[in-house]
């Protein structure tokens, strides 16, 4: 290490000693954290017109723009309500310890990132999503990743690794742990809980059914402070006892309270089916989760026909899907709560992330048998991490496979395109696309029920009819509200 570089590391220690200790203080003043709210509404819109960034941002429709601003504004008001509601001493020391060790010593410093862009020529995945393990204590109808009682994982060795080589390959500082059930996974001995607290400069997020949150693990989260549960539910007790057991909704409820006592922030997962779309957006469920639970921030799935029991009958259908953007919006501008929709909120990250994407900030997903998908919802794998390993290869032979390359391909050609952004996702609204790929590249399929899917003719044919109906209803959405005249005009002559 440079001597610039250690003395910058040791004010950044200095600096965050004192933030960690200042700010509790400081949060519970309402003038101090209103300034600061200021001051961070003035750093997006900044950063949506600096000259630098306005040079990244050119190719953005000036809609899309619009978009990630109103996001940017949400994203600062959690930060607000969880610095009022109180975190862990941990907790904060560890978001600001890797704030500002990312912000100040990474910046025009980053090897990892540097080496890959010099080899392939883009930046390396932002993220990864790992479900080290399949087993779980709740049988959900229509479980994604058809989890339940087995024994079915990623030895503690490989999952380290992954980890590990994710750091110092690629730079990655985010993971997001799924399943299974991410608390039932044990290997050697080891569980998510040790992960977290040997890459202490990682912050993970687990998608979890919240069941396994007992006092004893609520407080272990908050001495570790870099890890954030998502609770799963379906909507009101009824809705969410119906899918997943129950006493399911009750048990996540006193989850949440454990976690609010010792200070860990935590977020909510909703699925969205057809029965269930309106009642999990609905302005009195969004005051529950947000407002008495304390969410600080929530994803909202669409319920996609892959897994245990796959059916088009539960989708939303293409007017709910219409109506879900309009309405996920509404509450994000109005009420600045942090809601990402993956299906319907292209617009904020660019379109879809697949396949680790070459314009940066993309993802790969690695399940319990070591299969790696280009997404969580894509079961179709062409390698697997167990078979390179042993071959003395690493997570960047995983970038160069070719069936991910033609996804980021197709992904390039939508951008340069301006193809609609609020119909981003290669399986759910480019099916044919997607099977073209599958159909050149022969990806195993991650379980039995993606081989069924694959081969079932009349679930091709529901998601081209449900392709189509969803382009014609958001494309002049897409048109009117993104794209200006003159990028319609040419994006008319062009096509």
């Amino acid at each position: 290490m440079s001597v610039a570089n250690s003395v910058k590391k040791t004010s950044l220690d200095l600096v965050t000693e004192v933030l960690v200790h200042t700010t509790p203080f400081l949060a519970q003043v309402s003038p101090v954290r209103h300034a600061a709210l200021w001051a961070g509404e003035k750093y997006v819109h900044f950063s949506q017109n600096g000259t630098e960034i306005a040079e990244m941002n050119a190719a953005r429709p000036p809609g899309v723009m619009a978009d990630r601003a109103e996001f940017g504004r949400a994203i600062l008001y959690t930060i607000d309500r969880a610095l009022a509601r109180g975190l862990s001493p941990t907790v904060l020391r560890r978001w600001i310890d890797n704030m500002a060790r990312g912000i100040v010593l990474e910046r025009n410093n980053q090897p990892a990132k540097s080496r890959f862009f010099e080899k392939h020529g883009t930046y390396p995945p932002s993220f990864m999503t790992l479900s080290p393990g399949k087993t779980c204590n709740l049988r959900c109808v229509g479980c994604y990743a058809s989890a339940g009682p087995t024994a079915e994982k990623l030895d503690w060795t490989i999952f380290d690794r992954i980890i590990t080589e994710a750091k110092t390959l690629w730079a990655i500082r985010f993971l997001v742990i799924s399943g299974g059930e991410p608390l039932a996974y044990h290997s050697e001995g080891k569980g998510i809980l040790d992960a977290a607290e040997k890459h202490p400069d990682v912050f993970f997020m687990m998608y979890t059914n919240g069941t396994l949150i007992t006092d004893k693990v609520a407080e272990r989260m908050a001495e570790l402070g870099n890890i954030s549960p998502a609770f799963s539910l379906e909507g009101w007790r009824e809705r969410t006892d119906e899918r997943r057991g129950t006493g399911v909704f009750d048990k996540v409820v006193e989850a949440m309270d454990r976690l609010h006592q010792v200070g860990v922030p935590f977020g909510v997962s909703l699925t969205a089916t057809r029965h269930n779309a309106e009642e999990i957006l609905s302005d009195e469920f969004m005051d529950f989760c947000f407002d008495e639970q304390g969410a600080l921030y929530g994803w909202l799935f669409h319920y996609m026909p892959i897994g245990r029991s796959f059916t088009l009958d539960l989708m939303p259908t293409p007017e709910q899907r219409k109506w879900m953007w309009q309405r996920a919006w509404d509450i994000i501008r109005e009420r600045h709560i942090f809601l990402a929709d993956f299906w319907n909120h292209g617009t904020v990250s660019d379109g879809c992330i697949a396949a680790g994407r070459t314009r940066g900030s993309g993802y790969f997903y690695i399940d319990w048998n070591g299969a790696v998908s280009p997404c969580v919802f894509v079961p179709y794998s062409p390698v697997n991490i167990n078979d390179l390993y042993t071959k003395g290869k690493t997570l960047n032979d995983v970038w160069s496979e070719p069936f991910f390359a033609d996804i980021r391909n197709w992904q390039e050609n939508y951008w340069q395109g301006k193809g609609n952004w609020l119909a981003p996702c290669i399986i759910r609204d480019h099916h044919a696309d997607l099977r073209r790929l599958i159909f050149l590249h022969e990806p195993d399929p991650t379980d039995e029920d993606a081989r069924k899917a694959l081969l079932d003719p009349d679930y091709a044919h529901g998601l081209a009819e449900y392709d189509e109906e969803y382009q014609s209803l958001s494309k002049p959405l897409w048109d009117a509200r993104y794209l200006s005249d003159k990028e319609r005009w040419k994006h008319d002559e062009e096509h």
